[in-house]
C-alpha cells in the first residue's frame, strides 16, 4: 500500500521498537499519529517508563500521540491467566483490535503496529491478526516488515535518549528473560 498522504495510526508498544517505523512511514510520506496501548506491561513502572518514552519519541518527531494510559492489571491477568500458552496471541489480539477501532473512530486512512519491528515477536502472527481486526472494525491495516530496520532502529532510539527495555512487556516475559520459559505441560523437572 502507497502511504504518501495517508493518515495512518501507529499503534507503539515502547519508543524503541517505534524509532524505525516512525522514520520509515515519514520517508514515505505518511502523515502520522501515534497510538499508545499496553495493557501487557507491568510492573507499573515499567509501564510508566515505556509510556515516557513514546512522550518523548512524539515530542522529538512532531507527531500527535493517543494515549490509552489505563493500567488494569487485573483485567490482563483474567485474560492469561491458564492460557499462558497463549498469551502473547490473546495480547496482540487485544492491543490490535484497540488500534483498528481507534483508527476507524478516528478516521485514519490506515493503521499499523511497531510490533511488526520487533525480532522477537511472531510476526507472521502478528500480520494475521492485524489484518483480522482491520477487517472487523471496517479499516485498512498497512503491513510493512519493519525488521529490515532493526538497527537503523536502535541507533536512532540511543541517538534520542530512550529508555530501551529489556523484555516484552508481561510478567510471563519478564521471568523468561532470567529463568527461561517453564518445562511445557507433560515435561518433566527431573
Amino acid at each position: 500500500m502507497e502511504v504518501k498522504r495517508l493518515r495512518v495510526l501507529v499503534h507503539c508498544c515502547c519508543g524503541p521498537c517505534a524509532a524505525y517505523p516512525v522514520d520509515a512511514l515519514t520517508a514515505e510520506g505518511a502523515s502520522l499519529h501515534l497510538y499508545f496501548y499496553n495493557p501487557n506491561v507491568h510492573p507499573y513502572q515499567e509501564f510508566e517508563r515505556r509510556l515516557e518514552a513514546v512522550r518523548t519519541l512524539a515530542l522529538k518527531k512532531g507527531l500527535p500521540l493517543i494515549e490509552d494510559p489505563g493500567y488494569n492489571l487485573e483485567e490482563w491477568l483474567r485474560m492469561v491467566v491458564f492460557r499462558e500458552s497463549q498469551r502473547c496471541t490473546l495480547c496482540y489480539g487485544k492491543r490490535l483490535e484497540a488500534a483498528a477501532r481507534i483508527a476507524r473512530k478516528g478516521k485514519f486512512d490506515a493503521f499499523t503496529t511497531t510490533l511488526l519491528y520487533s525480532r522477537q515477536q511472531k510476526h507472521e502472527k502478528i500480520r494475521d491478526m492485524a489484518e483480522a481486526a482491520a477487517e472487523e472494525a471496517g479499516v485498512k491495516f498497512l503491513y510493512r516488515d519493519f525488521r529490515t530496520g532493526w538497527k537503523a532502529g536502535i541507533q536512532s532510539s540511543k541517538e534520542m535518549g530512550l529508555y530501551r527495555q529489556q523484555y516484552c512487556g508481561c510478567v510471563y516475559s519478564e521471568r523468561d528473560r532470567f529463568l527461561g520459559p517453564p518445562p511445557r505441560e507433560g515435561e518433566g523437572l527431573n
